[in-house]
């Protein structure tokens, strides 16, 4: 298995819009994509930074992963994503390497991407995303 590359640190936020114009103001960025992604509860804003992203993540409800996570530990930092050439591949490696999965199959994600996560106890204590790219550095849908 082989990492891409840093797709994207997502942070959980209260306000999206806020924290949109937060970045807008302090860093003079603005998201090239914006969505709702009901399968995963939350909306989503990617603002670009380099050759990755920054996901914020606004829960859209408080019973969502990312709605617990804010009721439980506030704003900021939710997960770290890396792009990976073929997730199938990834994940038979990493369930064959004993790790602790949380998605034994891929789902689709934001930007229609194929993505799976990774439990925060297998490593670091810190939740990692799995997304599938396109050798041009799409997502893979």
């Amino acid at each position: 298995m082989k990492l891409l590359n840093l797709d994207h640190v997502a942070v959980a936020v209260v306000d999206l819009d806020a924290a949109i114009a937060g970045y807008r103001k302090r860093y003079g960025v603005e998201p090239l994509h914006r969505e709702v992604v009901e399968s995963q509860g939350v909306e989503e804003a990617m603002i670009p930074v380099g050759g990755s992203y920054i996901q914020l993540l606004r829960p859209l409800g408080d019973d969502t992963p990312v709605g617990r996570f804010l009721a439980g530990k506030g704003e900021g930092l939710h997960h770290v994503a890396y792009a990976v050439p073929d997730l199938d591949s990834a994940l038979a490696h990493l369930e064959e390497q004993g790790a602790a999965l949380i998605d034994r199959e891929a789902r689709v994600g934001g930007r229609g991407a194929r993505i799976a996560f990774v439990h925060p106890r297998d490593l670091t204590g810190t939740l990692i995303e799995l997304v599938e790219l396109t050798a041009d550095g799409r997502p893979v849908s």
